[in-house]
């Protein structure tokens, strides 16, 4: 690696997932996150999700490690519908921006929420409208939405990956009422178990992942755009289930014992510092 002043670079992150090239990762100098250098052209980012390992795109149950991934969404599922029930809203109208395979929608839907849901993978997507009588659409029909029309909108693990993040974020608000809740789920690359597992952390996912972030440039970020932070929830499984890909991408084996145990140490840490593995963050309009 070069000399990380002359050329930004602050770590070399192989794509484990697909295509096993390598990409860098550069320090954003106005928001403080990292972005994957270089960024694959928009019209090829899909080639680089064409596996059948990417779980939130399929419902498959292959393996030991697939239906534990499927039991413990079920728990998440539980706590996310908390999260948007403790929210004091007008309709319920609901937005979930890249709902994968739609369960959240599905659970929200069964518990009376309007809902909507935009899924850019067409097979992901066709699973979604199955769960849920036809509410999932692609990424143009946000252009169709009424504007401050949601009170709750949600992307969970989605940030990351979406190619124009300003311009992403100011169409999102657009959508919001003026006293709506976004609630943005993120890895955090500041966690014990990033720090552990440096380049061979599962959640850096080059290049499906263009934007990697921590808590103080969420803050910046949002601020910019008139919006403030104003709860931060951890995702304890995330350690875990990160860890397990982690040790397979350093080792070639996912060695349960050892992932369990930096799992485990990164979430007792992070009781002191905050620096979970994942972490919701509830963010409103100033």
């Amino acid at each position: 690696m070069n000399n990380k002043k002359e050329n930004n670079t602050l770590l070399e992150v192989k794509d484990h997932s697909v295509s096993g090239e390598v990409f860098q990762l550069t320090e954003n100098k106005t928001y403080g996150f990292l972005e994957t250098t270089p960024k694959p052209a928009i019209d090829k980012l899909p080639d680089y999700y064409k596996t059948e390992d990417y779980i939130s795109h399929t419902d498959a149950r292959r393996n030991i490690f697939e239906k534990v991934y499927h039991s413990i969404r079920q728990i998440s599922l539980k706590k996310k519908l908390k999260l948007i029930n403790s929210f004091k809203t007008e309709d319920k109208n609901l937005l979930d921006f890249g709902c994968g395979t739609g369960d959240f929608l599905k659970t929200c839907q069964d518990n009376g929420w309007n809902i909507i849901g935009i899924e850019p993978n067409e097979e992901a997507r066709t699973i979604a409208n199955k769960k849920t009588k036809n509410t999932v659409f692609n990424s143009d029909h946000l252009n169709v939405l009424e504007k401050h029309s949601f009170d709750v909108i949600t992307l969970w693990h989605v940030l990351e990956h979406v190619p124009n993040l300003e311009e992403q974020i100011t169409q999102i608000k657009s959508l919001l009422k003026t006293n709506g809740v976004l609630i943005v789920a993120v890895p955090n690359y500041k966690s014990y178990d990033a720090l552990s597992y440096k380049q061979f952390w599962a959640a850096y996912d080059v290049p499906r992942h263009l934007w990697h972030f921590n808590q103080e440039s969420i803050s910046k970020l949002f601020s910019s755009f008139n919006m403030k932070i104003v709860n931060t929830k951890p995702m304890v499984f995330d350690s875990y289930y990160v860890s397990l890909l982690s040790e397979k991408y350093k080792t070639g084996t996912m060695n349960i014992f050892r992932a369990f145990w930096i799992g485990l140490k990164s979430n007792l840490k992070a009781k002191t510092t905050g620096e979970y593995s994942s972490l919701i963050y509830v963010i409103k309009n100033i």
